[in-house]
């Protein structure tokens, strides 16, 4: 399992996730979602190949991912961002 080089704990390091999706519409909503719950990251983005081939959408946040409140049948899986093009699955549905 790969882990990131500094500590989640660590203030000034700002985890990223990426969320990928079945439909593009599930991530327009999700991407809406996180907005109002005041992610100032959150904004859609090419999903990256590496990830996921269904709607080739995705969605960048920095709010921690819980999938019991975020997750939702067209959420595909999300992932931590740990470098330029490595990331972690964190979930999966």
């Amino acid at each position: 399992m790969k882990t990131s080089p500094a500590s989640s704990n660590d203030p000034d390091l700002q985890q990223l996730f990426v969320a990928t999706f079945f439909t593009h519409y599930g991530a327009i909503t999700f991407c809406k979602t996180l907005r109002d719950m005041g992610d100032p990251e959150a904004r859609m983005i090419p999903a990256p190949r590496s990830l996921s081939v269904s709607c080739g959408s995705a969605v960048i946040f920095s709010i921690s991912f819980n999938p019991d409140t975020m997750a939702n049948e067209d959420t595909e899986g999300v992932f931590r961002i740990v470098g330029d093009d490595d990331y972690v699955q964190i979930y999966e549905n």
